[in-house]
């Protein structure tokens, strides 16, 4: 024997090598361009606006759950006939990357010029992406790689800085010196959407306040005694009685001994606390109501990087923590505390870095979008949700929104907003789109002379542009990369058929979207929204590279393949939350090296075997109830796979595979297959091809290698496409099968009763009987007996009362 025979031969015995059968389908995609987008193609499209993973640190698993849900709908609608446009990118520009680039040279951006930075950032990003990207690919996902993007490249710069433009123009943009909510320790300023609640350990403090000309003292109780230096103003609600007689006084705020007025409001809480409280600048969301509400002073207390500012007195420069300490134990001393109380109370952090936020008064560049609310809410319900419940976060963001949407962002690494400054008057001078992208701090102005002044020098502007405000231009920025191809094509892409996204960013990533898009073009971004769940460690906390408790999806490929781990995302329904857990992983690769003998058997059957029509009513009479239920599958998935309910198609696929095809089906024709007539064997093999076939076509967007392993060895050389993946999904036909799948049903129910019967005597399957059963069973399985004595080894097979006799 040959050395090559004997090598094929040893993989043979070997069975299915998963990991050597996954590489070599990728080559074949990535070779063959299976999944390329076709410009010059006549099919409808189906385009997907996709999640554009961040670069600042690993893949683990819950990013692979929800980047194979996206990938298996591209891959259905793709075998439906449409054709895909399925971009990818690459989210690297802004604070993110800044963080880990500081992380990994451990320096802050602060320690070094900013075109140094900037250069060291464009090169870290570059060297994690290559390393990204095969990380990607290993999970089997089938974007068209020849259409990539990078938030930083120039097309994503400069189709930022045009909408910045746009919005500028149509008086949507806007500067202002205004309270902003700020993040000490990124050092920026931050969007309403970048908060997150942190429950933290705290106490009421009860701090007395006296009366100016008066004797009579009240008691505030605050969580925040550190920004008394920044008291403008005491408020008590207009109905609480016990404090009118102070309307019009004043109160002396403690430790600092200045005065200020005593205001009512009704947005004061009377249960809350004593019921009257101190207005600061600022404190939270209402001290800032209050603050425009009644015209009151502003006090600067704290500064850019979190410290007390100069009118803390002789607390300045001391941190938040330090100071409020500090102050409590003057308090005190001085006689002006009367309590502590332990408090869990609910602050708001940054999401990106975990520390708590404060408000300062700022001048930044802010999106005016709260005037269309109601505009906001009626197109999210022009967009189909899916799940549906997740609409609501949807929607109740938007209700909850207080703030424009702050922009500008105090970094190096971004969009830089394409502005100058009038050096004398500070009017706002901004690019000419022509001209686009620029960076205002090595360009210089389109115009000499400033347009109000006459003033000829002018200030850049040093601020860069939210990351999301670029992130939120993805449909934009893909499809403009048709555009310069295929400008007919390119008109057809928007609105775009899908967002898929997580449902941690639907108020980052989708609402800013759907902003943008009103803003642009006046119209929905997509047609769909579907919003994946989060994968969740062992200990059902969600993974997350800042809690340490990630695992890497390479780590599951290696131990088992990527089918496995697809197979175990698409177990999970859209929305939901998965714990990981190996079982899956296991039960998963069972499943596939099961499909892989499957087929192999059928190949011995089929090898010469050449798909011919046969009439339905010339099928032996249980291949009919096969045919008829493979048939019912494909309209459940078909159905489930149209409502992105791909879950319920992979259970029901794996169902019908393990229990009707292996279990009964390739047992039930393996005596007609060997001893059959020529009719018996035309029937088995036409439907054991028809079910095979279909059954990978079904689960081919789920689980992609191995369905293409067992096409390309066989199918390919009978079917027309080159790939399973161009295929054309199985049609369902409509079949009067009622009484057919009575038939069949009874009959799988006795072959039932048969094994158990078997098993309870601890007999082989292969053990000969005499079978009994009821009259009208047999009457009802007259053209159905032969099949039925074979698969259970009965001699013969009478009428009566059921009965197993061993022989």
């Amino acid at each position: 024997m040959k050395q090559e025979e004997k090598s094929k031969t040893k993989k043979d015995k070997k069975g299915y090598e998963i990991h050597e059968k996954e590489r070599l389908m990728q080559d074949f995609w990535q070779k063959e361009k299976i999944y390329a987008f076709d410009l010059k193609s006549k099919k409808e499209v189906y385009s997907i606006d996709t999640p554009p993973p961040t670069v600042s640190g690993i893949m683990h698993v819950g990013h692979a759950l929800s980047y194979t849900h996206k990938d298996i709908i591209a891959r259905y609608w793709r075998m439906k006939g449409y054709n895909i446009f399925y971009p990818w990118g690459f989210d690297d520009n802004g604070l993110p990357t800044e963080r880990y680039v500081e992380k990994k040279i451990g320096k802050k951006a602060t320690e070094m010029s900013r075109d140094e930075f900037i250069k060291l950032c464009l090169k870290e990003t570059k060297e994690i992406e290559e390393k990204l990207l095969k990380q990607w690919k290993s999970i089997g996902i089938s974007p068209d790689w020849n259409i990539k993007y990078r938030t930083i490249d120039e097309r994503s710069r400069k189709i930022c800085q045009k909408s910045f433009i746009e919005l500028f123009k149509k008086k949507r943009a806007y500067r202002r010196e205004s309270p902003v909510l700020w993040c000490p320790e990124c050092n920026t300023a931050i969007a309403q959407v970048e908060l997150e609640d942190k429950e933290k350990d705290s106490e009421f403090c009860d701090v007395v306040f006296e009366i100016k000309k008066g004797r009579e003292p009240f008691i505030v109780s605050t969580t925040r005694p550190e920004f008394l230096p920044a008291c403008v103003a005491v408020f008590y609600h207009p109905h609480d009685k016990r404090y009118k007689k102070f309307k019009h006084k004043q109160a002396i705020v403690p430790l600092f001994n200045f005065a200020v007025p005593i205001l009512e409001d009704k947005r004061v809480d009377m249960e809350k606390g004593t019921g009257i409280v101190m207005c600061c600048t600022f404190g939270d969301t209402t001290d800032i109501e209050w603050w425009k509400a009644y015209g009151l002073a502003y006090k600067d207390l704290l500064t850019k990087d979190g410290k007390i500012s100069s009118i803390g007195k002789k607390y300045a420069g001391k941190n938040v923590e330090e100071a409020r300490k500090l102050i409590i134990e003057d308090l005190d001393k001085e006689g002006k505390l009367k309590g502590r109380r332990k408090i869990k109370h609910i602050i708001n952090v940054h999401e990106r870095c975990g520390t708590e936020i404060e408000f300062i008064v700022a001048k930044q560049w802010f999106i005016k979008y709260l005037d269309l609310k109601d505009k906001f809410l009626e197109l999210g319900k022009k967009i189909r949700w899916f799940p549906k419940f997740m609409k609501a976060r949807y929607d109740n963001w938007i209700k909850g929104l207080q703030w424009d949407w702050c922009i500008s962002r105090q970094r190096y690494f971004g969009v830089p907003f394409p502005v100058w400054y009038c050096e004398r008057c500070e009017t706002p001078v901004v690019a000419k789109e022509k001209d686009l992208p620029i960076d205002p701090l090595r360009n210089k102005p389109p115009i000499k002379k400033c347009p109000k002044c006459g003033c000829t020098k002018f200030i850049p502007e040093k601020d860069v542009i939210d990351t999301w405000a670029t992130s939120s231009m993805t449909p934009d920025i893909a499809i403009d990369i048709i555009h310069e191809k295929n400008k007919h094509l390119a008109k057809k892409l928007h609105p775009m058929s899908l967002r898929p996204q997580a449902q941690d960013i639907i108020t980052f990533w989708a609402f800013n979207t759907i902003v943008k898009s009103w803003f642009h073009h006046k119209e929905i971004p997509w047609k769909d929204i579907m919003i994946s769940g989060w994968g969740l460690d062992s200990k059902g906390k969600k993974m997350s590279k800042s809690k340490n408790n990630v695992v890497e999806p390479q780590e599951i490929i290696d131990k088992y393949c990527a089918d496995s781990l697809r197979f175990w995302a698409a177990s999970v329904k859209l929305g939901e939350n998965v714990w990981y857990s190996e079982k899956e992983f296991i039960a998963a690769k069972k499943l596939i090296i099961k499909m892989w003998n499957a087929f192999k058997f059928a190949l011995l059957h089929l090898k010469t075997y050449e798909p011919k029509k046969i009439k339905f009513a010339e099928l032996e009479e249980f291949d009919k109830f096969i045919f008829s239920k493979t048939n019912e599958l494909v309209k459940t998935c078909t159905d489930s796979f149209e409502d992105y309910n791909y879950s319920k198609s992979k259970l029901e696929c794996e169902k019908y595979f393990w229990h009707l095809f292996c279990d009964n089906f390739l047992e039930i024709i393996k005596n007609r297959l060997y001893n059959g007539t020529t009719k018996e064997k035309e029937s088995a093999k036409y439907v054991l091809y028809d079910s095979l076939l279909k059954i990978i076509k079904l689960f081919a967007p789920v689980i992609p290698h191995v369905t293409e392993a067992i096409y390309q060895e066989y199918f390919r050389g009978r079917e027309k496409e080159k790939s399973i993946h161009l295929s054309e999904w199985p049609i369902f036909f409509k079949l009067d099968n009622k009484e057919l799948n009575k038939k069949g049903e009874k009959f799988l129910e006795i072959l039932e009763k048969v094994r158990k019967a078997k098993a309870n005597k601890n007999k082989s399957v292969k053990s000969d009987i005499a079978l009994t059963i009821e009259e009208k069973d047999y009457k009802l399985l007259k053209y159905m007996i032969k099949d039925l004595s074979a698969v259970c080894h009965a001699k013969k097979i009478k009428k009566g009362k059921f009965n197993v006799k061993f022989l």
